[in-house]
């Protein structure tokens, strides 16, 4: 059943902040929970932006600590917030360690066989969860309804690494991508190298497709989108394990050959650091609203 059941609900900026469970059938029958925060007008056909949260996060993170809603209901955008991973598949070490298994779902699809009837998470952000939106938000008491013409998607650390990968695989579907300090070349940050040996096993050929620095370098498609990355310079895994530089180096380097060849270039990548911001929600709340009007923008919003 893609329908969700609503399980809370509370009004914010006029409009509504609610949370719903369904049963997935990408992971294996488990139950997952998405929030939401649906503006007031959202009866008519919403833009929608899905927002991926990093390690040990669920829903509830974004929802009560990143002060966004007064800016979608600005703009009028539907926000969708899902879990980081399956919960309670009953897979042994899923619980062991907070960097991998429960709340660490890295945004994969697992192959290795302990673990891949359950954790799916790329598949399930990027094709079940937009069909459950959908009809669950048409059928709730708000009858609203989501525009996937006009859908984008953000995160922050592990969510940014998500968001990137999910945009730079589904170009035609996600028109504008930001995050917030993300992982963005996990096959040399020692998170993604856990999370990928346990979820893909030790063949780095299959890590590359789930790398955003990786991604770019062989990307063809439409021209990307404008992307907003923020990162704060206090931030204790800047060096480690975000490693912005090679997703920028990346980046530069293909434009450069864009316009050598006469092709159309990308949009710009929009990299700004921030000098004493550290990892948390402190530094998200504080840019949240340049994020959300870098989105209105690329999915031709106008304010409310």
């Amino acid at each position: 059943m893609l329908r969700g059941k609503e399980i809370f609900s509370s009004r914010a900026f006029g409009g509504f902040v609610k949370k719903f469970t369904h049963q997935s059938e990408v992971c294996g029958g488990l139950t997952m929970t998405f929030g939401a925060y649906i503006p007031a007008k959202a009866t008519q056909m919403s833009p929608t932006l899905y927002w991926l949260s990093g390690l040990t996060c669920t829903e509830e993170n974004f929802l009560t600590k990143a002060s966004v809603f007064e800016h979608a209901a600005k703009w009028g955008i539907v926000l969708i917030v899902p879990d980081t991973s399956p919960r309670g598949a009953k897979v042994e070490g899923e619980d062991d360690s907070y960097d991998f298994g429960t709340g660490a779902g890295f945004y994969v699809d697992a192959t290795e066989p302990k673990w891949k009837k359950h954790y799916n998470m790329y598949s399930y952000i990027t094709q079940e969860l937009p069909n459950v939106v959908t009809e669950t938000l048409a059928n709730s008491d708000l009858n609203a309804n989501v525009d996937h013409a006009r859908c984008g998607i953000f995160g922050h650390s592990m969510g940014g690494h998500g968001a990137l990968v999910a945009g730079l695989r589904n170009p035609s579907f996600y028109k504008s991508i930001s995050a917030f300090a993300p992982i963005v070349n996990p096959i040399n940050s020692p998170w993604g190298k856990k999370a990928f040996t346990g979820y893909l096993g030790s063949d780095r050929r299959a890590w590359k497709q789930y790398d955003a620095t990786e991604l770019l370098k062989t990307y063809v498609g439409p021209p990307l989108p404008s992307i907003l990355i923020d990162q704060g310079l206090k931030d204790q895994f800047l060096k480690e394990q975000l490693l912005p530089e090679n997703f920028k180096l990346i980046f530069d380097e293909r434009q450069t050959k864009l316009k050598e060849d006469g092709g159309k270039v990308d949009g710009e990548l929009l990299y700004r650091s921030h000098e004493g911001y550290d990892h948390s929600y402190y530094f998200i709340s504080t840019f949240i609203g340049d994020h959300l009007n870098h989105h209105a923008k690329l999915l031709g919003c106008e304010p409310l």
